[in-house]
């Protein structure tokens, strides 16, 4: 037999041995055990856990293996919850040879009704060792498979990231190009190819997979692998540095004779936050439409609960879908009470992570769609390198009308130019000129791309600031409209007039945006229309301002400010996430956006295409 020189003195028997005395069963008292299966959990979410030692039935002397891995327990999770200690206690006893019968049953349970909370309160090592529970007591083959491939995924993370801390590098910071050396790799393995290899997107995309085909572990596993991802000092975040030094040392090395075109992967990718609500479907037909125009990376805050929406969007590996819970708000300070100053904190949180996925991230509503001339990407594309800041103009969509022909979505654009604005509304809305910028009701500020990985960068919502300059380089993309829905039918329009006369943007203290003197504010506006004429008054208001009426629509057309879309909305929800969840009608008054009539889309276009956007937003 040929002598081999193992790292383990007696192989693998030894290796067996060892593992195997550290699985034996906790003992138990008289009258100790697990809480039972069916304990209410809801409770448990409120209450602390308190020092052990201040508690006679908690501190020592221990009478059991129980008492004291429960004593330990408690004593590292003072001040969680008592859902967490309940959690690491079980796993505890699931490491085991052997454990309480309906360990696994309140285990499973814990993560089916629980996982909100748990995912919020829990540190990452408690994630992972929960994760990694499943490998041993999963109850679907998913679980089992994503459980036990986490588990030798994290292991083999925590042996390599900690070995190489002797090279004394810091995790962040990635080995310098020179010192590369070429070695054969254990079992005759070949090497990673770092500029063109797909092991590591291979990897992180078939856990993503599997995790996907159970209801139960994946939020968990999806949410510790986009940490994973996240975190700078992997090997994931130090790979994305040596492509991008070895694509800056390129052009010296192999220098181009004339200079081409911008390549696909140098090409910028772009993607999109927005807190949202609303039925299903609607905000389905939101992230439909922006994945077909090429975002690479959507990030949505579900501003309040839509588990429909909130499952269909989790299968797609490109969109990042969070319910904005209590706990989730709790973890933030609390829940503002403006829903504005939610979208701002939502943003800032997408804005954190984003550069590691996307070189530009536009903050926009759930009521706006991006309407390219050609593609977002080339119009980012063709921004030079000082420009940090993109603006977008609105233009606003009109409501039903005469004008409009079956599966079109006109739009009202705003006059460019700011000296002869007044004079364009005037002949366009005649009336209403003095109160109305361009005839607008929603806002003319338009939305911003930014430019990620910025530090200082303070986003708002219609503008950013850096080092107090606000809207740094800021360009125009000329060859993008921003398509806001404000009032798509008079029955969304009236819906939603209370809201936002008393906290939206028809609010008191919001000034006029038509700046002309006794310009009044829209507040003012509606407020004399409904004193003088009642409900009557704000449907004629809408009738000659917002309705796709053929008058307007001529009047708009002769100042070259009429848009005409086609969007075939339901066709492209259809086609990412599947059957529709709801069967409103179109224009339903809670409707964000307009439902346009389907219209044929080739089924080999841009979906085809869209295959590689899901890991790619996540691989650089």
């Amino acid at each position: 037999m040929t002598h081999r020189k193992t790292a383990y003195p007696g192989g693998v028997p030894a290796l067996l041995e060892q593992y195997e005395s550290r699985r034996a069963p906790l003992d138990f008292a008289p009258g100790e055990t697990v809480p039972a299966a069916d304990i209410a959990l809801s409770p448990l979410r409120d209450r602390i856990v308190d020092d052990p030692d201040h508690d006679p039935q908690e501190a020592p002397p221990f009478r059991s293996g129980h008492h004291r891995k429960r004593h330990a327990l408690r004593k590292e999770l003072t001040g969680a919850s008592e859902l967490c200690f309940l959690n690491a206690l079980l796993i505890a006893h699931l490491r085991k040879r052997a454990w309480p019968e309906h360990a696994p049953v309140l285990f499973q349970r814990l993560w089916r009704e629980e996982a909100a909370h748990l995912i919020d309160r829990l540190d990452p090592r408690w994630l992972i060792s929960s994760v990694t529970t499943f490998g041993d007591h999963g109850v679907t083959p998913a679980q089992r498979a994503t459980g036990l491939a986490l588990a030798t995924l994290f292991g083999s993370i925590k042996l390599h990231e900690s070995e190489r801390l002797y090279s004394g590098h810091a995790p962040e910071q990635p080995f310098p190009l020179g010192r590369w050396r070429k070695a054969r790799l254990p079992l005759g393995m070949d090497g990673f190819a770092v500029m063109k290899g797909g092991l590591d997107v291979n990897l992180i995309a078939r856990l993503w997979t599997e995790a996907g085909d159970d209801p139960v572990i994946r939020p968990l596993a999806r949410h510790l692998l986009e940490r994973l991802i996240d975190d700078p000092g992997t090997v994931f975040q130090r790979l994305k540095a040596i492509r991008r030094a070895k694509r800056a040392r390129r052009p010296e090395k192999q220098p181009d004779p004339a200079p081409r075109p911008a390549r696909a992967a140098q090409a910028p990718r772009w993607g999109i936050a927005a807190t949202v609500h609303g039925p299903a479907d609607r905000i389905l037909d939101f992230a439909a439409w922006h994945l077909d125009q090429g975002a690479h990376a959507l990030w949505i805050y579900l501003d309040s609960p839509c588990p429909e929406a909130q499952h269909a969007l989790s299968k797609i590996r490109a969109i990042r879908v969070r319910h904005t819970s209590e706990a989730w708000w709790a973890a933030r300070g609390g829940r503002p009470d403006r829903h504005q100053i939610r979208q701002v904190r939502n943003l800032r949180h997408a804005y954190r992570v984003a550069g590691a996925h996307v070189d530009w991230l536009a903050h926009i509503d759930a009521d706006e769609l991006l309407l390219p001339q050609d593609s977002v990407q080339s119009a980012l594309a063709a921004l030079p390198p000082d420009c940090l800041t993109a603006r977008m103009r609105p233009i606003e969509a009109l409501g039903p009308g005469d004008a409009l022909q079956p599966g079109e979505t006109l739009f009202k654009a705003l006059p460019r130019d700011p000296a002869t604005r007044h004079q364009v509304t005037e002949r366009v809305f005649p009336g209403w000129a003095d109160h109305l910028a361009g005839g607008f009701i929603g806002h003319i500020a338009g939305k911003l791309f930014v430019r990620t990985g910025l530090q200082g960068m303070q986003i708002r919502i219609h503008n950013a600031y850096r080092d107090g300059v606000a809207n740094p380089g800021e360009r125009i993309l000329e060859t993008v409209d921003l398509g806001h829905f404000h009032a798509p039918d008079l029955d969304s329009f009236l819906a939603a007039y209370r809201f936002r006369a008393s906290h939206g943007s028809y609010r008191a203290e919001l000034s006029s945006t038509a700046k002309r003197p006794g310009a009044l504010s829209l507040h003012d506006l509606f407020a004399g229309i409904e004193s003088r004429e009642g409900h009557a008054g704000l449907c004629r208001f809408y009738d000659a301002v917002c309705a796709a009426h053929t008058p307007l629509c001529a009047r708009l057309e002769a100042e070259g400010l009429l848009r005409r879309r086609r969007l075939g909305l339901k066709t492209l929800r259809n086609r990412y996430f599947g059957a529709p969840i709801s069967a409103e009608p179109p224009h339903s008054r809670h409707s964000p956006l307009p439902r346009a009539q389907d219209v044929r889309i080739d089924a080999g276009n841009r979906i085809c295409k869209r295959a590689a956007i899901d890991l790619s937003a996540r691989f650089p």
